[in-house]
């Protein structure tokens, strides 16, 4: 019976070793790399189809403030684009038939609130879901190809920024603002390292991120080359032509200016948890 009880005291003890030392390890946050696709919303993809994702990756710094809260510090380069030739059923699409690709380079500050305790190297708390908020600033510059030559289009002024025919369409810049909202999950795989999965869609601060917003100018306002040929500018603000009848009049519906572009993008996330030791109060 004492052998029983020695060995019981030892087994608890070892118990109690080990749980204070899983207390003593703090989690000071994670750095990780991020994989996915994403997608972009605007004025040449109304519907929200997503037939087509383009490559999206990133990384970022997560700072741990408790078991349920963190502040996200992430860098985030993506591939968007679209063309109104996808749209097959819609009339107005097909005729205007206009394209964009982009770049995206997005810097942004996020808080994560985690629904369940997360404490990797548990058992028991090793899982969550999440939801993620925050503020991001990114650079674009929307391209198109025309005769197999690549031309970007924010210089051209395919709706008549910058010229004094419409001195109220300013230019407008390679940077915007958007507000990053989204869900996720992650797991941990061991004390050191988690794996997740997570969809961010960003509300944007621009209509331009395809190049596409009001109505067309007219031909008139894209001046000839010196040698009487169809400028650049000319030949991409409408595309019509392509496809039949030109029909970019000045006055015509081009875009849709009162609701912005936006993006989303889906990734699996793997990271790597920073860790502190604090020494466990001794107990009176």
């Amino acid at each position: 019976m004492k052998k029983l009880i020695l060995i019981l005291g030892v087994v608890l003890g070892i118990q109690s070793a080990v749980k204070a030392q899983m207390e003593a390890v703090t989690q000071e946050g994670e750095i990780g790399l991020a994989i996915g696709a994403a997608h972009y919303f605007g004025d040449l993809n109304t519907q929200v189809h997503l037939n087509r994702p383009k490559l999206a990756i990133g990384a970022f710094f997560r700072k741990q403030f408790g078991n349920y809260i963190a502040v996200r510090v992430g860098a985030q380069f993506a591939q968007v684009g679209y063309a109104d030739k996808y749209y097959e059923d819609n009339e107005f699409q097909r005729r205007r038939n206009l394209s964009f690709n982009s770049s995206i380079w997005e810097l942004a500050l996020q808080g994560d609130f985690n629904f369940f305790k997360f404490v990797p190297g548990s058992d028991e708390y090793r899982f969550t879901p999440y939801i993620t908020i925050g503020a991001s600033i990114f650079s674009y510059d929307p391209y198109a190809y025309l005769d197999d030559q690549k031309y970007f289009l924010r210089p051209l002024g395919t709706e008549g920024q910058g010229t004094s025919a419409y001195p109220d369409r300013k230019p407008y810049g390679s940077m915007a603002f958007a507000i990053p909202f989204g869900v996720g999950v992650k797991y941990a795989l061991n004390e050191k390292m988690n794996v997740g999965f997570e969809l961010l869609h960003r509300f944007t601060d621009t209509d331009y991120l395809d190049d596409v917003s009001t109505t067309y100018v007219g031909i008139d306002k894209f001046p000839p080359l010196p040698d009487g040929s169809p400028s650049a500018g000319s030949l991409l603000q409408d595309r019509s032509y392509e496809v039949g009848e030109p029909i970019g009049i000045e006055g015509r519906q081009r875009g849709y200016s009162k609701q912005k572009d936006q993006f989303i993008t889906a990734q699996v996330t793997l990271s790597f948890n920073l860790t502190s030791y604090r020494c466990p109060a001794p107990k009176l």
